[in-house]
């Protein structure tokens, strides 16, 4: 886990009842939900096997640990978990390598977030191997705090990424906003008892208390985030 947490004196803005925004990369911040189906056509190609495209729904947002078991199960793929999990990641990174391009909105967020020193998180279920390669495109200084899949006992759909975040923080999970694009994330910070904002990238996500959706993260700035807390 990376970097360290503001002093109490920052972290909150004056007269704000936000203490923390906590980001999911994939999707999110960066655009990648793409890469990562387009990786898993790739290998099971080469296991033979051919991924019927309404998997996709299935496995995005999810750890790996259950896409990838998904996707051993769904096509009988003669391959363990783990074997499945070193390919995968593989291509992941030799996919970013090639450049990673960031989401519409997230720089300017980021770099706003920053300048009104709001503590600040991301919190992935991606492995921490690939959230390091990520960090060099979004900027490590932009994080107090960073959460891999693999470093929690249970990550998304659960609540403890972002419980774990907000203690990290030093912050309330009522207090904290969440910006996340999968249902599956969404349902994670919303069991954690934080302020959602669904940006859906892949499949549609409702409406829903403590939970507002818009179409791009150019939408969402400071100012609205702060109001979503709650009064009191």
């Amino acid at each position: 886990m990376t970097s360290t947490v503001p002093a109490l004196g920052t972290r909150t803005a004056e007269g704000s009842a936000l203490q923390a925004v906590l980001l999911d990369m994939d999707g999110t911040l960066v655009d990648t939900e793409g890469f990562w189906w387009d990786v898993e056509a790739e290998v099971f190609a080469r296991l033979g096997h051919t991924l019927d495209d309404s998997w996709r729904h299935v496995v995005v947002g999810g750890p790996m640990s259950r896409s990838a078991g998904f996707l051993i199960e769904a096509t009988g793929a003669d391959i363990t978990l783990a074997e499945l999990s070193v390919l995968l990641n593989q291509g992941f990174e030799e996919r970013i390598g090639h450049g990673l391009p960031l989401m519409p909105g997230a720089a300017r967020l980021l770099a706003e977030l920053a300048a009104h020193r709001i503590p600040t998180a991301l919190v992935s279920a991606s492995h921490r191997r690939i959230i390091d390669r990520v960090l060099t495109s979004l900027g490590p200084r932009h994080f107090a705090l960073t959460v891999a899949g693999d470093e929690v006992s249970r990550t998304k759909p659960h609540p403890d990424p972002y419980l774990f975040a907000a203690a990290g923080l030093g912050a309330d999970p009522a207090r904290c906003a969440v910006v996340e694009d999968t249902a599956t994330g969404v349902a994670s910070a919303e069991a954690a008892g934080c302020q959602v904002v669904a940006v859906p990238s892949v499949a549609p996500i409702a409406p829903a208390p403590r939970r507002t959706v818009v179409p791009s993260l150019e939408q969402v700035d400071l100012t609205f985030l702060r109001a979503l807390m709650p009064l009191g």
